[in-house]
């Protein structure tokens, strides 16, 4: 680990152990250690540049939900120490949303959630990054349909013409990490897997996931089998069906005591043109970023984690259609 601090045996070490410093221990000083000064952070919701402004969005969530934790499932990972690291860190949260804020007056309310982050960190320091938190299954919880909560979202930040807009291609602003990941056979795997599927291959899905596979998706659902699958992915492009989907990194690993996996950033650009997940059909134009995690056993992919943000496609849809 040439460059960091000697603290951290290794990178996840490193990923989840400053994670807890930073959120837990209220070590918010610490970002201005941890995080360059001129930090990209995108969200689906929005694009945050600058680590005060991570600093404040950092404090307004505590704020709302004093006693957040994150619970480290793993960290997939890629580069070297000398030219840089890519982290993908798959988190599960709880917090208890005690006080007004983002989400709306207090509810008391106990959630539980997943958080899929990638940040490239050199030198000790973190200096890009890509953060998709499960806002469907957030605002579920605290009793609000996506659709809705998007819809009051853009009436709080001032209406349609002044509300922050959602990340993309036109939004979106360079960083330092210019890496597409590793060419490890796993990453290469299961990009094979979901582009055939993005491809309207359904019958992938049969003959690459472990007939027992259980699944994680957005709005908190968990799925088990083959049906699950078919009905997720299914939904999802039938939504999007001319939109052009992307593989923008690719991570693949085998690790001591861990199977063999990988993690996907990915996207989905284009219109709102069939019946699918996301109701009927708008035109609108929709940029969605998603990242994936999957681990591999002896009958295929046997698990798979998915996360992206519903409530900025509503968000999207919303803004273009009234």
């Amino acid at each position: 680990m040439k460059g960091f601090d000697p603290k951290f045996k290794d990178f996840p070490d490193y990923i989840i152990g400053i994670t807890r410093e930073i959120w837990e221990d209220r070590g918010i000083a610490t970002l201005h250690q941890y995080y360059s000064e001129d930090i990209v952070v995108r969200s689906p919701a929005s694009v945050v540049i600058g680590n005060q402004n991570v600093i404040g969005a950092t404090m307004a969530t505590l704020a709302e939900f004093p006693d957040r934790t994150l619970l480290g499932e793993d960290v997939i990972w890629s580069g070297t120490p000398e030219e840089g690291m890519l982290s993908s860190h798959r988190l599960l949260s709880t917090a208890t949303h005690m006080y007004d804020g983002v989400y709306g007056a207090a509810t008391g309310k106990k959630l539980t959630y997943r958080i899929l982050a990638d940040c490239h960190a050199i030198n000790n320091q973190i200096n890009d990054e890509w953060l998709i938190r499960d806002q469907g299954a957030i605002v579920r919880q605290l009793g609000v349909d996506p659709k809705d909560y998007a819809a009051d979202l853009i009436v709080r930040e001032g209406g349609p013409e002044v509300c922050t807009k959602p990340l993309s291609p036109a939004t979106d602003q360079p960083g330092p990490y210019k890496g597409r990941g590793n060419d490890n056979e796993w990453g290469a795997r299961y990009a094979d897997i979901l582009t055939r599927v993005m491809g309207a291959d359904m019958a992938a899905i049969p003959v690459e996931y472990d007939r027992a596979c259980h699944v994680e998706y957005p709005g908190g659902v968990t799925g088990h089998s083959h049906g699950d699958v078919d009905q997720f992915w299914m939904g999802l492009r039938a939504s999007f069906p001319d939109a052009t989907f992307q593989i923008d990194h690719q991570i693949g690993r085998d690790d001591p005591m861990m199977p063999p996996r990988a993690a996907l950033r990915w996207s989905l650009h284009g219109k709102h043109s069939g019946w699918g997940r996301f109701g009927a059909p708008t035109g609108a134009e929709v940029y969605l970023l998603g990242i994936s995690h999957a681990e591999f056993g002896p009958w295929g992919l046997r698990r798979e984690y998915v996360i992206f943000d519903e409530t900025t496609i509503w968000k999207q849809i919303l803004l273009q259609t009234g």
